[in-house]
């Protein structure tokens, strides 16, 4: 077969460059608003609650900035950085609103969810926001606990990246009973009644009744702290389990769903690799690998892995994420971790050849004398969950914003320098 030729295939190789591209969403709030003189307070305030970065990361978002003297009438009634978290995030929407679109509004109004209403700590409806196209062009916003009323207008549009991120003005704040309410810095916070109200009620129960493991959480908020809660059905099924464990165990099995530091959900994204945890202690690893690909972080043992399923909390010093399973560390559940595969039994050996001496036994020994107490209390049944280890990826794939282009700069470079493909 004749060599593919780049002549002929020029227009494909810049096809596959623009696919690349157009793949990729990444945007940054900060830098786009950089540009925006007038928008400097909101900008800042953006960075400092840790609002930016979760912007950041959504794909379809629109943010609806307020100029520096909006922003000013704000800070006068000086909310806490916590509750102004709350009133920022309310100026949020989880949808695509250019110019455009806003005068084009199916039936003249749409109910548009933000991200306050995504932190779950919006109560009812409390986190939408009305949007009403009026007459004469103008373009009506108002918080949906708000009585209807349409408090602020739509100024002009300041960037648009169709359909990815749209920056537009709006003449004032959202007025928000709810987002302005006084919100606790979160080491004044009850950690078990945040999981207990959002679907981890379980894990939190469980964790209230081992003092020394609530001791441990509680002690390290102030200086940092992130937990990874067990939704509930997942818990209730692993309980059995944890019963078996001593108590010592099942404290060390608390504490590994925490780090003593906080993680927002951008750090734990560009931070891959070994994490250590609460139960960390000198020889005892207890630690667990975290690995994304795209918007999905996942945390994997020895013997399990667990998606990260929702954010109950993300206020520095304190962060909470639901998983969607019990983390098992190998310190407590060795049995339970998948076996290297047999070697193949060796040729049956000549009658003059001599016996080989025998291997292994050694080791074996060392490793059972190095294991430690609490494994001889692990439970011998086998879950599940094992399966669900995956090998890590070595295939040496380029990757850009979760996504592997390796395969598409390899043809890109044997089309622009004339390689043969085959």
């Amino acid at each position: 077969m004749q060599p593919l030729r780049p002549a002929n295939l020029a227009p494909l190789a810049a096809a596959l460059l623009l696919l690349a591209a157009a793949t990729t969403h990444a945007h940054n709030i900060t830098r786009i608003l950089e540009k925006h003189p007038d928008f400097s307070t909101f900008n800042k305030y953006l960075t400092l609650t840790h609002l930016a970065p979760e912007i950041n990361r959504r794909i379809t978002i629109t943010v609806c900035a307020i100029d520096n003297s909006a922003m000013n009438e704000l800070l006068s009634k000086h909310p806490s950085i916590y509750t102004l978290k709350n009133i920022l995030s309310l100026h949020v929407l989880l949808d695509y609103f250019g110019a455009k679109k806003l005068h084009q509004i199916t039936n003249g109004t749409a109910l548009a969810a933000t991200m306050f209403q995504a932190t779950g700590t919006a109560p009812g409806s409390t986190g939408f926001v009305n949007i009403t196209d009026l007459r004469g062009g103008k373009v009506g916003f108002g918080a949906e606990n708000n009585g209807g009323a349409l408090s602020a207008f739509f100024v002009k549009s300041l960037e648009e990246i169709p359909y990815n991120i749209s920056i537009i003005q709006i003449s004032k704040p959202l007025p928000s009973a709810a987002a302005e309410a006084p919100t606790p810095a979160p080491s004044k916070q009850n950690l078990t009644s945040i999981m207990s109200r959002h679907g981890c009620k379980v894990f939190a129960d469980t964790l209230s009744a081992s003092p020394d493991a609530m001791s441990t959480f509680s002690d390290n908020v102030d200086g940092g702290l992130t937990v990874f809660c067990p939704m509930d059905d997942a818990f209730k099924a692993f309980l059995p389990k944890y019963k078996n464990l001593t108590a010592a165990g099942k404290a060390s099995l608390l504490e590994y769903h925490a780090t003593p530091v906080y993680e927002s959900m951008a750090m734990l994204k560009s931070n891959n690799g070994l994490m250590n945890t609460l139960a960390t202690d000198g020889a005892s690893k207890f630690d667990f690998t975290v690995q994304n690909d795209g918007d999905q972080v996942t945390l994997k043992t020895k013997i399990v892995t667990a998606k990260i399923t929702g954010t109950l909390i993300d206020e520095d010093p304190l962060a909470i994420y639901t998983i969607d399973k019990v983390l098992l560390p190998r310190e407590l559940f060795k049995a339970l971790a998948p076996s290297p595969s047999p070697s193949p039994a060796p040729e049956p050996a000549a009658a003059d050849a001599p016996a080989s001496p025998k291997k292994g036994g050694k080791k074996k020994k060392q490793k059972a004398a190095d294991a430690p107490a609490d494994e001889e209390s692990a439970p011998a049944d086998s879950p599940s969950d094992a399966a669900d280890e995956s090998a890590d990826d070595g295939n040496g794939a380029v990757r850009f914003d979760g996504v592997r282009y390796g395969n598409v700069i390899f043809v890109v470079m044997a089309l622009c320098f004339g390689f043969s493909l085959l």
